[in-house]
């Protein structure tokens, strides 16, 4: 019988986790050994932070009294999913009927982000989207609230009391939307500043400064937007950049004297590490250029870039000049809070534009990949010692279909293909964030 080091026995052992386990610990498409897969592992915890992960053959005869074990054997453990870009006031709008991106944002979105100046409605949701992302495998987002600061406390709060990893920040516009939804730079800027004080860095809590898009917001705010991320240097910045051809057509006119849509963010300093920009589809080479030179990242929607028809983004071409990518689910125009639906609609977004997204490709950007878009991998995105223990429990075969696909599934790629073309929530056994199982789907 194997001993467990004197290290875990000295009180460094409180949780074990048995399974199947699956992570990277590299980019598959880089290194040939980018992930590591255990049928029958065991990892170890303490405080919520990987101390090993082994053979649970090895150790699992010599856990010390006291540590709890979760026996998932039979299930897929990967570290938790990662959503680099959402909305969460858009939540109970989600599938609403498609028109066009900024129709779109007339006829719903507008409406729907006036619910949030009441901060009970604000809490309701929020609670909601919470609950989505645990129920989907999802352990960090990155989200935009409204533009009411009491939007942006409700979030915080319930990610707070969850232990979730989140980033997000009060949507700044003022112009071209509806009077009640705007603020002002001056007061974006002091609304900001508070909720920076308030939240940033505060137990998993990260700072967005978010300005909604450039037609939104005028040159004096996305200059505060810069000023903003000058004082406080390691904030993180998110917008939306060419998502649809009318909407650069319309920054063209905002903005002539810039280049392009992205060249606005450059010129006021929103771009560089932690900037986080949805969709990028319509981008030109000396954008993409730009994109990789300054360390920002691009959150790929696939289902919501499909849903209201802006576009097929480039993958291949993002990822050859060294860009960083994660998924995202972008609810609500995106249509499922699911990151194996997403994967799915990846899959075929570059299916169409004559592009190959891979399994184990699809899980590192929903892992370890999206981590390192975010500028977190060195906390969370595998299972290497000291990560903090973020992982989802997966069921390969939760329906009659799924069971009869995997029972002809050979490999280990052909199950992780047939989970993310076939999965969806009901896939997700449990969901534990730091360590603690924060859902299971058999008590929820």
């Amino acid at each position: 019988m194997s001993v467990l080091p004197s290290s875990l026995n000295n009180g460094n052992c409180d949780t074990a986790i048995r399974g199947s386990f699956l992570h990277f610990i590299a980019d598959p498409d880089r290194q040939g050994d980018a992930c590591e897969y255990l049928e029958d592992g065991l990892m170890i915890l303490k405080q919520g932070r990987v101390q090993m992960l082994a053979d649970a053959a090895d150790w699992i005869d010599s856990l010390p009294d006291g540590c709890a074990l979760y026996d998932y054997s039979g299930r897929l453990v990967m570290p938790g999913f990662i959503d680099t870009h959402c909305h969460y006031p858009q939540t109970e709008m989600i599938a609403s009927f498609g028109l066009q991106l900024l129709d779109w944002l007339q006829q719903y979105t507008f409406p729907t982000e006036l619910k949030f100046a009441d901060r009970a409605y604000a809490d309701k949701i929020a609670e909601f989207f919470c609950q989505q992302m645990l129920a989907n495998g999802t352990t960090t987002s990155a989200v935009f609230a409204s533009v009411h600061p009491q939007s942006v406390d409700a979030i915080f709060q319930q990610a707070e009391r969850r232990d979730l990893c989140l980033i997000a920040g009060k949507v700044m516009m003022d112009r071209n939307a509806p009077p009640e939804l705007r603020d002002s730079a001056e007061s974006g800027y002091r609304d900001s500043s508070e909720l920076i004080r308030r939240w940033h860095l505060q137990g998993r809590g990260y700072y967005a400064v978010t300005p909604r898009f450039a037609p939104c917001s005028s040159p004096q705010q996305l200059e505060v937007c810069g000023q903003l991320l000058a004082e406080n240097p390691d904030l993180y910045l998110q917008s939306h950049v060419a998502e649809n051809r009318d909407e650069v057509a319309w920054v063209a006119q905002l903005f002539p004297d810039n280049r392009s849509y992205l060249d606005v963010y450059d010129t006021y300093g929103l771009l560089g590490p932690r900037s986080i920009y949805g969709h990028c589809i319509h981008l030109d080479e000396p954008d993409r250029e730009r994109m990789a030179e300054s360390g920002a990242a691009i959150a790929f929607c696939p289902t919501s870039n499909l849903f209201l028809g802006s576009g097929l983004f480039d993958l291949d071409e993002a990822l050859a000049r060294n860009i960083r990518v994660g998924l995202a689910t972008d609810v609500g125009a995106g249509t499922s809070f699911s990151l194996l639906q997403t994967m799915a609609e990846a899959y075929k977004v570059c299916q169409l534009a004559g592009q190959s997204l891979t399994p184990l490709k699809a899980f590192y950007l929903a892992t370890l990949g999206g981590a390192q878009a975010l500028y977190l991998d060195h906390r969370i995105g595998n299972f290497t010692v000291g990560k903090e223990a973020d992982f989802v429990v997966l069921d390969l075969a939760p329906t009659e279909l799924m069971q009869c696909r995997m029972e002809n599934a050979t490999t280990l790629e052909e199950r992780l293909f047939a989970l993310m073309m076939l999965g969806d929530d009901r896939c997700i056994q449990a969901t534990h964030v730091m360590g603690r199982r924060q859902y299971s789907r058999s008590t929820a």
